[in-house]
């Protein structure tokens, strides 16, 4: 199991200002940092790949797409933009080294139609992913889809369907992920939505129901990690926690108060838990 802090809770653009918090994180204890891909600029990313060598810290990605590249749309040049947009984010993976790709970046976040996916969006979707994942394929990283819940998204919502869309782009390199804030919302129970997409499962996000602290909130945690334990998840658990050090993201995310002492006293008390609790599943 290796352990990582989303670098989303200090920036959208980690630069050489966030030094010293990697240092920090590495200073705890954490194997890895999740990168926010918002900047598509490969040549930064390279330079940020060597600082995280010189720490020895690994590292994951996250991106996503909006309205302007949105890859389940039924315009085709839109969805061209969106797996262009996609292939750049994961040549900047190449660059620093991230060998998951995490996030929602198979249809636009935040973009609603006022009804469910049609079956034209989920196969504009999947045709769109399998192109991306060919392009995966040629470097070391993994796509880790996300599902999200219904106020975010409505392509993907849950861990059955999104278990099925990486049915539908039937490709290796084409995974999908599981996030605890998500499946909060969305899942009846913990235990059944983990089962359901265990073989396709590649990437973990620990996020409490407040996007604060984990381990301080009410997700059925024990319920969670002895799933994962138990469906043989050897992979990333992740930290994804929101604050109000980025004023977008704090509105995009709708969180208007603070929910911890600090970034880095999060950061330190949630590695403790989730080190904590799978030790108690050995």
């Amino acid at each position: 199991m290796k352990f990582g802090m989303n670098m989303l809770l200090w920036t959208s653009n980690v630069t050489d200002e966030h030094r010293p918090v990697l240092e920090a994180l590495k200073k705890q204890g954490y194997d890895g940092v999740e990168l926010p891909i918002f900047e598509l600029d490969v040549a930064h990313f390279q330079k940020v790949g060597g600082w995280l060598k010189d720490l020895g810290l690994e590292c994951t990605a996250v991106t996503c797409r909006g309205t302007d590249d949105n890859p389940a749309s039924p315009d085709a040049k839109v969805r061209a933009a969106g797996v262009a947009n996609n292939k750049l984010v994961l040549d900047c993976c190449q660059a620093v080294g991230a060998t998951i790709l995490a996030g929602p970046y198979h249809s636009a976040l935040g973009y609603f139609t006022g009804s469910g996916p049609t079956a034209d969006e989920l196969k504009w979707a999947a045709d769109s992913m399998r192109d991306v994942a060919e392009h995966a394929a040629k470097g070391k990283t993994t796509l880790a889809i996300e599902y999200l819940n219904r106020f975010e998204c409505y392509l993907l919502t849950n861990a059955v369907d999104c278990a099925k869309f990486c049915d539908a782009v039937n490709h290796p390199r084409a995974k999908m992920m599981y996030d605890t804030f998500h499946a909060n919302i969305e899942e009846k129970h913990a235990a059944a939505a983990i089962k359901a997409c265990k073989q396709h499962t590649v990437h973990v996000h620990i996020s409490e129901n407040d996007r604060g602290t984990p381990g301080q909130g009410h997700i059925a945690w024990a319920e969670t990690f002895d799933t994962l334990k138990e469906t043989g998840y050897d992979g990333w658990m992740t930290v994804e926690a929101f604050g109000l050090a980025l004023p977008a993201l704090a509105a995009a995310t709708k969180i208007w108060r603070r929910m911890y002492e600090s970034e880095l006293q999060l950061a330190g008390d949630a590695l403790k838990f989730m080190k904590t609790e799978w030790a108690k599943r050995k």
